[in-house]
């Protein structure tokens, strides 16, 4: 965000990115950390209700940039000689902006509906976070209208998202492979590839878990499947992005060789 020779569309969206995951894990993680260490195992219901809501809310909008930053290269490979025209500051700003709003908005209402659930059995959640599977295995309300909604806005936000990049990602490599040289067609890879690596890590996962109506599969597998999407892949998402990527990695060298100075 600071560095001067950083001021792209491109590192624009990846600042986002990093910090919609610095919320997303802290929404997960310390309470994870606080149950695995058995120092407390309890959460108030209005408090379980917001962890979802912001999970699933960041959880989406994470599906937007990623789908703006899935765009961004199809300009940058597919359109290089219009890129900077199309992809301008304003341009950019739009879509990163439109991503926050849509995950916050679209998710409002799954979880209304889980709010007002009744809850009158067991209070135990079988999971390391107030998951809607978890949730609604112990509501003895009617659960289909929830059920139905999350349905819903899983299939158009993951599988719309997921569409969408898709087809950048053809349009991408048809491009690449008609690149003569074979340096060309590296360097041109290469501006891709680590958003590439996380968008399969993220899509598979989250495909798996929330496009489906039933919630009968096993909470255990849910529960490891789970942790690739809201632990392992954010962990991953800096070594990913940052240390395969030469021009951040010589940013962070002169910015910390600056302040050591």
């Amino acid at each position: 965000m600071v560095h001067p020779h950083l001021q792209m569309p491109m590192y624009f969206f990846l600042s986002n990115l990093s910090f919609l995951e610095i919320w997303y894990t802290t929404a997960c993680v310390p309470k994870a950390i606080t149950i695995f260490l058995g120092q407390s195992r309890t959460i108030p219901f209005l408090s379980c209700i917001l962890q979802m809501y912001f999970i699933f809310t960041l959880g989406c909008t994470e599906f937007f940039l990623l789908t703006a930053m899935a765009y961004d290269r199809y300009l940058a490979i597919c359109y290089p000689l219009h890129y900077s025209t199309i992809m301008s500051n304003t341009k950019s700003a739009q879509l990163a902006l439109g991503s926050w709003v849509s995950g916050f908005v679209i998710v409002s209402y799954p979880t209304s509906l889980m709010a007002k659930m009744s809850f009158c059995g067991s209070n135990i959640i079988n999971h390391f976070f107030c998951s809607t599977d978890s949730l609604v295995i112990l509501s003895c309300s009617d659960t289909t209208p929830f059920q139905l909604a999350a349905f819903t806005m899983s299939t158009i936000v993951i599988l719309g998202s997921c569409l969408i990049t898709v087809v950048s990602y053809i349009c991408i490599i048809s491009t690449i492979v008609r690149i003569p040289s074979a340096e060309g067609r590296q360097k041109a890879f290469s501006t891709c590839s680590a958003h590439l690596i996380v968008v399969l890590m993220w899509y598979g996962s989250n495909i798996f878990l929330y496009v489906r109506f039933s919630t009968q599969n096993s909470l255990e597998i849910n529960k490891i499947v789970n942790t690739l999407s809201i632990i392992i892949t954010p962990l991953l998402n800096p070594f990913i992005y940052t240390l395969r990527n030469k021009e951040v990695k010589k940013a962070f060298w002169k910015i910390f060789s600056g302040t050591s100075s």
